[in-house]
């Protein structure tokens, strides 16, 4: 009974913290954070097996890891190699070594002790830094796919980081033979997990696939993970490594899909659970008591750190925006810091209270990373963002009816039917890029800010008679809405709009001629599904014409009240029974 209290605990606490540090905008990780420190033997007291549950907490970590070598064919590991044992290589080494000087010159520790202390503390938290680039969209591009590389690169230091650390022992360490002897054993153990994944995995889903039990293939997938991950651990390795590989593994099979569905949500919940752990075995009355030395350690890492991959990511060529977020979300301290010390201690390389002050460190820099990194995207990162070289185009203007402000996917259709049609236009791209691409297919685009009045102005706006607005950021749109209104009053506005928001934003600035991106395309999708379930082409047309009118309705209704949100839930909601109605009568008349 009292595991399940603990849950329940533990559940409530997660439940309360991470909705409210997202909705400050700082992330899951610090929610979870928070909520462990809360409950924690040092905060409420709650919950005091702290080493039970970091223990069933770390399967987090190690799901994290499988589903990031999911989505990792070997092929694109081999493009990444240069990042990742460049980039990656770079930051362990040059971190490791200017922590470890500076604790022995400052902090005057043992050698062996600040070298354990400077690698450990090199590793970031890739269970912290991925979610928080994942959430902001950054994974995708280039900060973020470099980010991931140093990531990748830390998790497989580790593995000769623990097999070296016997090494670095005092003599107290059980004997248990040469450390090269447990670096062969490693290297055996992964060869037996990829001769045996190459051969075995995809044979084993199949015939688990073929009985038709669900649950029987969520808990294959389940076997895979963390049986893969006991191997690799019992030949003295991390268990993350040993995910990771079967992720990889498994990243080209026909069942990546599926793994992916069933494992994702064992991994969220259990990734929480171990920021909770790390937030509950946080040493507070060290901290209490000697809080100043604690917190300027923890910010001297996390600045050490960033300076180091700021430096590194820009000699390999990362633009400083690029290069300042990098520092940001990678300055702090990482999971496997935790393994690597309590090894430490269980070898005799590190002294029990070094190394709960280092792991006092890691875990202060994981409540300070949230903010930190939140602070670089809202006011450094976008200052630093590198402005055009290429000076804007000089336009001019041939008299052209029709401008657009915008020439990607929308408004390249509307330029391709008015030169079909014979109609001259002046099209406007702020992206160089999209500009000399679409050249290459002998359309003029001028490459300029469509927000600025005097590029408008050369663009013959005071002539034209239409302005197209097809950006797809909303808010620039709604400048140059708001712009025309006031310097061009001649010009007839039409606008694309990315929802309804924008809809209701641009009725507040009197446009009328407003199109909805995907309205029409979904309609004509439905048409198209109705069809094919046999609906007469009469009802299909009778059934959008009735759910477009009142859609539009609905739209012009919500515009009075669409700054009060109680109203705005109230009118949808009657909304949807007004058409539920318009339907019922439609079919009581047949």
């Amino acid at each position: 009974m009292a595991g399940l209290v603990t849950v329940v605990v533990l559940l409530v606490a997660m439940v309360v913290a991470v909705p409210v540090a997202k909705r400050f905008g700082f992330g899951a990780p610090l929610g979870y954070l928070a909520a462990g420190l809360a409950v924690g033997p040092a905060g409420m007291g709650l919950v005091t097996n702290v080493e039970a549950i970091g223990h069933a907490s770390e399967l987090g970590v190690v799901m994290l890891l499988f589903l990031i070598g999911l989505e990792l064919r070997p092929a694109r590991l081999w493009v990444m190699r240069k990042s990742v044992l460049g980039l990656g290589g770079a930051q362990v080494g040059v971190t490791a070594a200017l922590v470890a000087g500076l604790g022995v010159l400052a902090l005057g520790l043992p050698v062996a002790a600040a070298v354990v202390a400077g690698f450990g503390l090199a590793l970031s938290s890739t269970a912290m830094a991925l979610p928080m680039l994942a959430e902001r969209g950054l994974l995708a591009n280039q900060s973020g796919r470099n980010a991931f590389s140093v990531l990748l690169f830390q998790d497989l230091a580790i593995i000769p980081a623990v097999a070296l650390l016997p090494l670095l022992g005092s003599g107290s360490a059980p004997a248990t033979g040469s450390p090269w002897v447990a670096v062969a054993e490693g290297a055996l153990a992964v060869a037996a997990v990829l001769l045996g994944g190459r051969f075995l995995l995809r044979p084993l889903f199949r015939i688990v696939d073929r009985a038709g039990a669900p649950e029987i293939f969520t808990a294959t997938a389940l076997l895979v993970v963390i049986g893969t991950a006991v191997l690799i651990e019992e030949a003295g390795l991390s268990m993350s490594l040993g995910a990771f590989m079967a992720g990889v593994l498994l990243s080209d099979s026909e069942y990546r899909h599926e793994v992916q569905a069933d494992i994702q949500p064992f991994e969220g919940l259990l990734l929480g659970l171990f920021f909770v752990s790390v937030g509950m075995g946080a040493d507070l009355p060290a901290l209490m008591e000697h809080p100043l030395r604690f917190i300027g350690l923890a910010l001297g890492v996390m600045a050490a750190k960033a300076l180091v991959l700021v430096a590194l990511a820009r000699i390999a060529g990362v633009p400083l925006a690029g290069a300042v977020r990098m520092g940001a979300v990678l300055s702090q301290g990482g999971e496997f810091g935790f393994v690597l010390f309590g090894l430490a201690v269980a070898g005799g390389s590190m002294a029990p209270e070094q190394a709960s002050a280092a792991m006092l460190v890691v875990t202060l820099s994981m409540i300070a990373t949230p903010f930190v990194f939140a602070g670089s995207e809202r006011w450094l990162v976008p200052r630093l963002l590198v402005k055009p070289k290429r000076p804007f185009d000089a336009i001019h203007s041939d008299g052209a009816p029709v401008i657009i402000c915008g020439f990607g996917r929308v408004g390249q259709v509307v330029g391709r039917v008015l030169r079909m049609r014979g109609i001259p236009f002046t099209a406007l791209e702020k992206s160089a890029a999209q500009v000399d691409f679409v050249r290459k297919f002998g359309t003029q685009v001028y490459y300029g800010d469509p927000t600025r009045v005097d590029l408008l102005r050369a663009a013959g706006a005071d002539k034209a008679r239409i302005l197209v607005v097809a950006l797809a950021e909303m808010e620039e749109s709604l400048r140059v809405v708001e712009m025309v209104r006031r310097h061009f009053p001649n010009l007839t506005v039409f606008v694309r709009a990315r929802n309804r928001w924008h809809v209701h934003q641009l009725m507040d600035r009197g446009v009328a001629n407003i199109v909805r991106e995907t309205f029409d395309s979904s309609l004509r999708l439905t048409a198209d599904v109705l069809r094919a379930l046999g609906v007469e082409e009469a009802e299909v047309t009778r059934s959008l014409d009735t759910f477009r009118a009142h859609d539009e309705r609905t739209l012009i209704r919500q515009h009075a009240v669409h700054h009060d949100e109680g109203r705005l839930i109230q009118t949808s909601k009657q909304a949807a029974e007004e058409l539920q109605s318009l339907f019922e009568a439609d079919r009581e008349e047949k």
